[in-house]
């Protein structure tokens, strides 16, 4: 075989922007990684800032009148400060707000290292929101201060910086600046999550599922415990436990205690519906996200995505282009180009692939790694050699489960099919990765071995990503059918919604 189905464009021609002149891409690479970061989850934000500015303070959902110079006036200010100090989402003219006061405060105060820490916090969760990354240098120039001014025992500081990192995809730093954060406040609930979402982009799930106990064991607020749910919901999933993380993200769904908190809960159920291909249920909880937080980008693309799987095509597009309207973020490109792809709209399908050179350079000057996502295009619609070698040194850093994934199906593209079966079965085996269920690595392992002529197993792959999830790509779950009958194993077409 020749990978007839699966090339979309022929390999050669890079779509990926290439660095500033006079400087390599693997030097640029290099500079990033010095200061890199990500986040996976919504709320996964600074998340140690108490509000007294010390480990033991008052509770950070209820502050003290007059408790430390960026204490907040009481209603909605104080609202918004309270959900970015404890890692909550924050609706966005309320962040924009409270960056607004805590900039007067750092310039009448320039020594008051707790009001730049929950400056640094904001930008980082504006920044996640909007997938603006030139809000992410602005966070690093304030949380670095807040060191400047308080070194030692700085816990809020250390935490912006596990976030920040955490945002960046830097999953190494934000490891380390965590167990920092974490070894100051170990009995705060919220030095936790954006540490297990470190060692999730590492790859180190025994260390995610240990920290998890340990936070599962705190004694909690009631207020806190919607994020502390939606936490343990991510790490259900990545374990492969649906039933428990839709019980999980629901619990904290109905007790969220603000509409942006709770449209980011039924954001992540609408996803995890979209993931065992239940349309009807993911579209209902992506449309109650939009109607709490209309600008919510995760809530309008996954809104889109559905759509597009039910046949409403116009709405998936509208839904799309209103996700990705002002800022959008590379991983929202690039689907939305491989939807064009699908429908036969190559003209806009390119322009969006061209679009997505501009999203990676704007990541990369905000410190972004986005090495996964133009590893991803690069490998199946511009060169495949190119997306190993920016793979095979991005899985060298941090091997989680999606790069590892990727990196298979990189080199699978790029003809080296021995290989790339060991990372693709690395990437579905339940027993040593994360757990996931994932439709998408089933495929790409069904193909490589159907390229080897381990038919039985293709076979078996392929039947199971289009049963974890038979609309899980608008180009691949296709192809998953066409390989099927090349094997002479007809699958059933998905019946249409409401069938």
């Amino acid at each position: 075989m020749e990978n007839r189905q699966y090339d979309h464009r022929s390999p050669g021609t890079s779509l990926v922007a290439e660095p500033p002149p006079g400087r390599s891409r693997r030097r640029l690479r290099r500079v990033l990684i010095a200061t890199l970061v990500t986040g996976a989850a919504a709320g996964a934000v600074l998340v140690l800032l108490p509000l007294e500015g010390t480990p033991g303070g008052p509770h950070p959902r209820r502050p003290a009148a007059g408790a430390g110079s960026a204490a907040p006036a009481a209603g909605p200010p104080a609202q918004v400060l309270t959900a970015v100090v404890s890692g909550v989402p924050a609706a966005l003219p309320d962040l924009t707000s409270l960056i607004g006061r805590q900039e007067s405060t750092v310039r009448a105060r320039p020594r008051d290292a707790r009001a730049w820490a929950v400056l640094g916090a904001a930008y980082v969760q504006r920044g996640r929101l909007t997938a603006d990354a030139a809000d992410y240098p602005k966070a690093e120039t304030a949380l670095r201060t807040s060191l400047e001014v308080r070194g030692t025992g700085n816990a809020e500081a250390l935490a912006g910086m596990t976030a920040l990192a955490n945002a960046r995809r830097d999953f190494p730093s934000a490891e380390r600046y965590g167990e920092q954060a974490l070894k100051l406040t170990p009995k705060q609930w919220a030095a936790y999550p954006p540490l297990i979402d470190a060692y999730t982009g590492l790859g180190d799930y025994e260390k995610a599922r240990s920290t998890l106990d340990k936070l599962m064991g705190l004694r909690t607020a009631a207020a806190d415990r919607p994020a502390v749910m939606a936490r343990a919901s991510a790490v259900y999933r990545d374990r492969g436990w649906r039933e428990d993380a839709v019980a999980q993200l629901t619990d904290a769904a109905a007790a969220a205690g603000t509409p942006a908190e709770q449209a980011a809960y039924l954001t992540g159920l609408g996803q995890l519906a979209w993931e065992r291909g239940d349309l009807d249920d993911a579209l209902r909880h992506f449309e109650g996200a939009v109607r709490l937080a209309p600008g919510l980008r995760e809530a309008l693309a996954g809104k889109g995505r559905t759509l597009a799987a039910l046949g409403r095509t116009p709405q998936a597009l509208d839904a799309y282009r209103a996700a990705l309207a002002g800022q959008p973020d590379a991983r929202g490109t690039l689907e939305l180009g491989e939807l064009y792809e699908s429908l036969g709209m190559t003209r806009e399908a390119q322009a969006q692939y061209e679009l997505l050179q501009t999203r990676l350079r704007q990541a990369a000057a905000g410190g972004v790694d986005e090495e996964l996502v133009a590893g991803r295009f690069e490998a199946d619609h511009g060169d495949p050699g190119e997306a190993v070698a920016r793979l095979e040194e991005e899985y060298e850093r941090q091997p989680g489960i999606e790069v590892t994934d990727a990196l298979g199906w990189a080199l699978h593209r790029a003809g080296d099919d021995q290989e790339a079966l060991a990372h693709a079965v690395a990437a579905t085996d339940r027993t040593k990765g994360g757990g996931v269920r994932s439709a998408l690595y089933a495929f790409h392992r069904g193909v490589i071995e159907q390229e080897l002529g381990l038919d039985a197993p293709a076979r078996r792959h392929l039947q199971e990503a289009l049963r974890v999830n038979p609309y899980f790509s608008p180009l691949y779950a296709p192809a998953a059918r066409a390989a099927l009958r090349e094997l002479g194993d007809v699958p059933e077409e998905p019946l249409p919604a409401g069938a």
